[in-house]
């Protein structure tokens, strides 16, 4: 275990509970107004991102940290942290998994299986373009670039091969059938691969599921990770962003494949450094513990 003096941590947590309110100031002030925005509202809605638990600093497995001059650390009075005799304050692993092991048995092993496998890089975002094929209604509501019919031809000319089953799972009733494969949550961790802008995404929803288990400069890491990719995986969508002052990635074009796929690689090589400390922060929790009777989120 190592011990951060009180001077540290305090450094280390204002300078992240700086970096998180700079992270999500447009959120926070859009929410105020009562304003909703088509792009980066995806990272609260549907991932549940909470602004104020990203701006708690956790200094992760292993790290304890040191009584100041006005006490022990504010996160004795957060839950699964314990305080020694000295003062000394450091997250309970014991206490975590007694309540969430089967979740870090399953994040670790679906990060183990992303991180042993090449990346897909064909796909082309075409799964934004299979949830609003030939439909009238649509998820956001902005207009699409190429129309409905422009859409529609442009899901037609092209082979569908999403991994990810929470993408596959928005697919139009029509779509469906178009896809090469079929995802299930149960088979996530044998198709999800390390191209999936989402389940690069998703590095994000694991940092927060392992809680005040991840370091908090990590946890912001995977957050801004997940905040570029969406730009990128909405710029490339049929949806027309000239309202956000956005330019497209027009995929159903040369020059906009090869655009999607070299910012496609690059996320790729940025999850993967995220996905490799993420999958240590699980090994760390599960030493030691008996092999899983079942598995699961």
């Amino acid at each position: 275990m190592t011990i951060l003096p009180a001077s540290t941590w305090a450094s280390l947590s204002h300078a992240h509970e700086k970096r998180a309110a700079s992270l999500t100031a447009e959120h926070r002030a859009r929410k105020a107004a009562r304003e909703r925005h088509a792009i980066d509202d995806f990272l609260y809605d549907y991932y549940g991102t909470r602004p104020s638990v990203l701006r708690r600093w956790h200094p992760g497995v292993g790290i304890a940290l040191e009584p100041g001059p006005n006490g022990s650390a504010p996160h004795q009075q957060w839950r699964w942290y314990a305080t020694d005799a000295d003062g000394v304050v450091s997250f309970n692993a014991a206490a975590f998994l007694a309540d969430r092991v089967d979740s870090v048995r399953f994040i670790h092993r679906l990060l183990s299986a992303i991180a042993s496998r090449p990346a897909f890089t064909g796909c082309f975002g075409l799964h934004e373009w299979a949830m609003v094929y030939r439909q009238r209604e649509h998820r956001h509501p902005l207009p699409l670039r190429l129309g409905q019919e422009g859409t529609d031809a442009v899901v037609e000319s092209h082979q569908i091969r999403c991994t990810h089953f929470d993408a596959f799972r928005f697919f139009t009733p029509d779509a469906v059938s178009l896809n090469r494969l079929r995802p299930t949550r149960k088979s996530q961790a044998e198709l999800d691969q390390p191209g999936c802008l989402h389940a690069s995404m998703d590095c994000h929803k694991w940092a927060t599921k392992l809680g005040p288990a991840v370091p908090g400069e990590l946890a912001l890491d995977c957050f801004e990770l997940a905040k570029d990719i969406r730009l990128l995986d909405m710029q490339a969508s049929p949806y027309d962003l000239s309202s956000y002052g956005q330019p497209a990635v027009a995929i159903e074009t040369p020059e906009g494949k090869a655009e999607y796929v070299a910012r496609q690689r690059a996320f790729s090589q940025r999850a993967g450094h995220l996905r490799a400390r993420l999958i240590n922060v699980c090994a760390a929790l599960l030493e030691g513990v008996e092999p899983p009777s079942r598995v699961g989120v």
